[in-house]
């Protein structure tokens, strides 16, 4: 009698996987032009300010998609539309191979990208399909009672003493739901200052955020939480955009073109932060899956979307993962992004929590990028209010973009590149960074009195050239906007060792070819030059 049964269920899998996913890349946006003309009718004033504070123009990836694109592929004969991204110019899509296949028959269709790569070789060889266990990155002057050390840790009570507690900040959370949210005791300071500014649904297309999983719930708790005495999160006057990304009914791609649409909303809103405690490497579909190979950088459609955030001035940061202990071990999509602050976890006496996702990236970049507590992380019992502990990298991922909003709340002058900058530069490992920590733990305290320097430097010079001393490279942060500048060093014997153009959006230089000491700089512009020294160490 279990037989036909048995046979019905495969049957069913089968067909189940017969709808493959895609995304459908358009080649134009005609209708660029009248958001140029008019572009508050895509985006706030705030994203608009944020822009202009980063000296960031808006570029095509900011318009909207052409409508009539989308309603074509909408009207196709076996087509499902699932999710769309503007900054990539695609729609997420479902259906049979041969029905996506035919969306290249569109003049405005520009390629077709499947989910399975076997597809994208134009090969349909049937695979064996094994079933994914759905995870999160989860395992089961304030008096912040037992909250205290996951933010000593980072010095982060200094800030709030300083009256810096992200105050003129927005954070920007993808998740998977945010029940209770809009009734527990821990949110209520939250409610009553209007701190959550709104959210949207993207599993369910509506605007109904307090429902779904409870993940999202914990994951708030941490940055905005606040029981006096027990709790008090590290970004506790930030505000609050609420995203729902995830489908914990299964794993599918659909779910990163969810979280890219998210972040363009988390930009079009005017968010300066975005945190996600999701991290995506298998599918339940396993041709779908991304394999350590892909761990590039920009290869994954969500770690394309989380660089291309990053681009708009916002600072994005990803829980590492919780496969640290597991036969693939290595940090995911969008963690392992290029512009993304990966945050490990750590236990609270800071060593190394052994679940926590590690590096290399496949090109041998450093992931994770600095490091949190996420062992026996104090957090709200989504269910009853209680004051509990979690483990996972998606509490570490929170604690500190909470802490990154209140460092960035301190000196608002600052562009997100340079706010990425000072945190890793203060964290205990910058030096000698490894695989399991990163950079590791910041300094809050620390980053904030580079920064102040910073600023204060301006006071004497036209551009300031930092961290000095360094190790593997310096930044060059120009009072304003530039034309034809650049840098060139020289040893202690007056030869010239190096030479590089400056742009507005690349003002890094790479110190790794040079050996330790004393080098002598000069930077021209069109309308300055100036001279200084840097220590190599």
């Amino acid at each position: 009698m279990k037989k036909p049964v048995f046979l019905l269920l495969v049957l069913l899998q089968f067909a189940a996987f017969s709808q493959e996913d895609a995304w459908v890349y358009f080649n134009a946006k005609p209708n660029a032009q009248a958001f140029f003309d008019n572009p508050l009718s895509e985006l706030k004033q705030r994203s608009l300010d944020r822009r202009m504070l980063q000296n960031i123009a808006l570029d095509i990836k900011d318009a909207p998609i052409h409508q009539p694109y989308i309603d074509q592929i909408s009207a196709a004969s076996g087509i499902a539309v699932l999710a769309k991204s503007k900054w990539l110019n695609c729609l997420h899509v479902r259906g049979t191979f041969e029905a996506i296949n035919a969306l290249l028959g569109f003049s405005f269709v520009d390629r077709v990208r499947f989910a399975d790569n076997a597809l994208n070789l134009r090969t349909s060889t049937p695979k064996r399909f094994q079933p994914v266990n759905k995870q999160m990155d989860t395992e089961t002057t304030f008096n912040y009672g037992n909250s205290f050390n996951q933010i000593h840790m980072l010095n982060g009570d200094l800030l709030h003493q300083q009256n810096f507690t992200a105050t003129g900040k927005v954070i920007a959370v993808l998740d998977a739901g945010f029940p209770n949210v809009n009734t527990l005791l821990p949110f209520q300071r939250l409610r009553d200052n209007n701190q959550i500014l709104g959210g949207y649904d993207y599993v369910s297309k509506d605007s109904l955020v307090y429902t779904g999983d409870t993940h999202g719930t914990m994951v708030l708790s941490t940055m905005g939480g606040f029981k006096d005495g027990q709790l008090v999160g590290t970004a506790p006057d930030a505000q609050y955009y609420l995203f729902i990304t995830e489908d914990v009914a299964s794993e599918n791609p659909v779910e990163e073109s969810n979280w890219v649409e998210a972040a363009e909303s988390a930009d079009r809103v005017g968010a300066d932060v975005i945190t996600s405690s999701l991290g995506y490497f298998s599918f339940d579909n396993p041709n779908y899956g991304h394999a350590y190979s892909d761990m590039t950088g920009n290869a994954a459609f969500g770690s394309q979307g989380a660089n291309i955030a990053f681009s708009r001035g916002m600072v994005v940061v990803a829980s590492a993962g919780n496969e640290g202990a597991t036969t693939e071990p290595h940090v995911g999509v969008p963690a392992e992004a290029t512009n993304v602050l990966a945050i490990g976890a750590v236990k609270a006496n800071r060593l190394y929590a052994t679940f926590s996702s590690v590096g290399p990236t496949f090109d041998d970049r450093i992931k994770p990028d600095i490091m949190a507590q996420g062992q026996a992380s104090v957090l709200v019992n989504p269910s009853t209010g209680a004051i509990t502990t979690a483990n996972g990298t998606s509490f570490s991922g929170p604690i500190m973009a909470g802490m990154i909003a209140t460092f960035w709340g301190a000196v608002p002058g600052l562009t997100n590149q340079q706010v990425v900058d000072f945190v890793k530069q203060s964290s205990d490992k910058f030096a000698n960074p490894n695989m399991q920590y990163g950079y590791g733990i910041p300094d809050f305290q620390l980053a904030l009195n580079n920064a102040l320097l910073l600023t204060e430097s301006f006071s004497n010079s036209k551009v300031v050239v930092y961290p000095n001393p360094a190790k593997e490279s310096v930044s060059v942060a120009f009072l304003k906007t530039f034309q034809n500048a650049e840098i060139t060093l020289y040893n202690s014997l007056g030869q010239h060792v190096l030479n590089q153009d400056l742009a507005n959006d690349n003002t890094k230089v790479s110190l790794e070819k040079l050996s330790s000491g004393v080098y002598w700089y000069k930077i021209d512009s069109n309308n300055f030059s100036q001279t200084g020294k840097i220590i190599k160490q």
